[in-house]
């Protein structure tokens, strides 16, 4: 039986999942760090943690990546 399969992936995709993945992966170590930092009282790094201009950093990064994927979306509807 023959499966007629592309393996041409959009290439903006692929960014996009890999961006995704190591946004995710750095998502899950501050939340790891912010729960170590609370509960052994180093009151200085969870504040660095907290801060607002870290998080609006990552809603940047999290807009752009939304972007990429509307991008990759947009280019794979047209091929």
């Amino acid at each position: 039986m023959k499966i007629n399969l592309k393996d041409d992936e959009n290439l903006l995709f692929k960014w996009f999942c890999q961006g995704l993945k190591y946004f995710l992966l750095t998502l899950l170590g501050l939340a790891i760090a912010l729960v170590l930092s609370h509960v052994f009282g180093a009151a200085s790094i969870t504040g660095m943690l907290l801060s607002t201009s870290l998080w609006m950093f990552f809603v940047k990064i999290a807009v752009s990546l939304f972007c990429l994927f509307a991008i990759a979306m947009i280019v794979e509807s047209w091929s």
